[in-house]
This record gives C-alpha cells, sequence and structure tokens, in this order.
C-alpha cells in the first residue's frame, strides 16, 4: 500500500473513532443527566452542570486511553525490535 494512501485510510479510522468517542460521550451523558421526560425547553442549572462535568471526564478518560495505549504500542514495537535483533531478521 503506497504511503499516501495508508496516510488517507489512518485518516478516515480517526475520522470515524473521534464520531464513535462523541455519539458514546452524547449517549450516556444524556442518559446520566437529563431526565428521560423533559418538563422544560431548557436544560436546568443542575442538568448543565451535570453535563459538563461528564463531557469533562469522558474526555479525560478518552484521553488517558489513548496516552496509555500509544505507550503499549511503541513498547510492543520496542520489543519486537529487540526480538528481530536478537535473531539477526530484520
Amino acid at each position: 500500500m503506497d504511503p499516501l494512501r495508508a496516510q488517507q485510510l489512518a485518516a478516515e479510522l480517526e475520522v470515524d473513532m473521534m464520531a464513535d468517542m462523541y455519539n458514546r460521550m452524547t449517549q450516556a451523558c444524556h442518559r446520566k443527566c437529563v431526565p428521560p421526560h423533559y418538563k422544560d425547553a431548557e436544560l436546568s442549572k443542575g442538568e448543565s452542570v451535570c453535563l459538563d462535568r461528564c463531557v469533562a471526564k469522558y474526555l479525560e478518560v478518552h484521553e488517558r486511553m489513548g496516552k496509555k495505549l500509544t505507550e503499549l504500542s511503541m513498547q510492543d514495537e520496542e520489543l519486537l525490535k529487540r526480538m528481530q535483533q536478537g535473531t539477526g531478521t530484520a
């Protein structure tokens, strides 16, 4: 696969993953913070605060997980390189 096509696929995958994360966050925070039967057209102060906190926590956890997965991936790549060097294959 040529590098340009690989880059395009990676960009498409990232967009899909971000859209999925946004949809999951929206559903989870809505379910947690907004009652199923609306009483008012506008969000109450409590609902707004709950949504703000929920989104902030969701994004923080998403960022932490991304960093951890990147760290683990780098460790795997390093281990693979060491194993290849030890067997004399590249």
